[in-house]
């Protein structure tokens, strides 16, 4: 018997390009192409997700038609009706790709395409990135799921998965990445016109409530109510969602800090920008493995977060960065005003909490634990299957 590659979708939902596209894009660049053969469903085909699924030679189809269901709102009605309307199409597309594992990635691609999965004969992997009281964590995956991914163990919770393989798999990322952190710095000097000794703050994410953009805002009024001396500045890169440029800056004008404050918008890559900052702040809540924290500490740009989620696990219980309790800005502005003032522990908490990244968040690493996965799913010895059916979809 010859050994066929496993065939693995991994199909998006939506246009917005988020955390679980750019964690899905790095396993696609090291998934194994000898034993494994990827592929990719989008909605829209000429759209983000798509040119950066593309980038990684990776064959990429248009699903056609799928319910819009919204970035984290949970379904109602009129969404499961649009989601059982679409659900033969998709699991007709999934039959003739010939999957044998299909790889879902969000709370939205788990909703369209879980079921399609099921229908069409493939096993399914079901990645949760969301919160631990995610419904269809708790009540459909470990029903349906072959096997659950968490990407950390606040994500994962006490849901009941006695019945399904489950695995807690944090997320990959560049560990070779090199950034000129005094050239980045320059940078941001030079387009916002700052004094050469400001102080760079920084909040990295998309502009919804989880997220705590407003608390960012207090804990920069906050910190030069503490030193009014020092020139700081709360740099917000990120794509306004649920909250708009107008609503923070409202916000910053009521706290007296407009002066202080810079809405960047979305810049990829973000590392290069998490570079030219001092620090990074994380007010988010439940955050259950944020990204940015990772690449924080890659480009050596010191931590302070909320004891919330799964910052606490990154940050390794406060031995990488400072936690601070949630929804306390006065208490983030002294942890940050500590390290801004104290150059040696700022150094040492650098240090360390990038050599745990090294060692701890390579790519390769979590690409070979997901294909352990995919091996346990799937034995990777077969008969060759028909080929020829999806390289004419190609």
């Amino acid at each position: 018997m010859a050994r066929r590659r496993t065939r693995i979708c991994f199909p998006f939902s939506g246009e917005a390009l988020g955390g679980s596209h750019i964690s899905a894009h790095g396993l696609l660049q090291n998934i194994d192409r000898d034993r494994f053969d990827p592929m990719v469903i989008v909605q829209e085909p000429d759209g983000e997700i798509a040119r950066l699924m593309r980038s990684a030679d990776v064959p990429v189809r248009h699903a056609g038609f799928l319910p819009p269901l919204r970035h984290g709102e949970r379904a109602g009605l009129r969404d499961a009706i649009g989601i059982a309307k679409a659900s033969r199409a998709c699991t007709e597309m999934i039959r003739a790709m010939g999957a044998d594992i299909v790889h879902t990635n969000d709370g939205r691609s788990h909703a369209i395409w879980a079921a399609p999965a099921k229908c069409a004969g493939a096993r399914l992997v079901w990645h949760h990135r969301s919160s631990p009281d995610a419904r269809g964590l708790r009540l459909v995956a470990p029903r349906i799921a072959d096997a659950i991914i968490s990407v950390s163990t606040f994500a994962l919770g006490d849901v009941d998965t006695r019945n399904v393989p489950t695995q807690v798999i944090h997320s990959p990322f560049d560990t070779d990445v090199q950034a000129d952190r005094r050239a980045r710095r320059a940078a941001l000097l030079g387009e916002l016109g700052c004094a050469p000794d400001t102080q760079f703050l920084g909040f990295f994410g998309v502009m919804i409530v989880r997220k705590r953009p407003f608390y960012f805002i207090e804990a920069i009024a906050r910190l030069r109510d503490l030193d009014p001396g020092r020139p700081v500045c709360g740099l917000l890169f990120g794509t306004p969602l649920e909250i708009g440029s107008d609503e923070l800056m409202a916000h910053a004008k009521r706290l007296g800090v407009t002066d202080a404050i810079r809405l960047m918008g979305y810049r990829a890559p973000g590392a290069d920008w998490i570079a030219g900052c001092d620090l990074l702040l994380v007010p988010a809540k439940d955050e259950p493995f944020g990204r940015t924290l990772i690449e924080s500490m890659l480009v050596g740009t010191p931590v302070v977060a909320t004891r919330s989620g799964g910052n606490v696990e990154a940050l390794r219980g406060g031995r990488l960065g400072p936690l601070v309790p949630l929804d306390d800005p006065a208490a983030m502005a002294r942890a940050a005003l500590g390290l801004l003032a104290d150059k040696a522990e700022w150094h040492r908490l650098a240090d360390a909490a990038r050599l745990h990244a090294l060692d701890h968040f390579g790519a390769r690493r979590h690409a070979a634990a997901v294909m352990n996965v995919y091996d346990e799913l799937v034995p990777p010895f077969a008969g060759v299957a028909g080929s020829a059916k999806v390289h004419a979809l190609a």
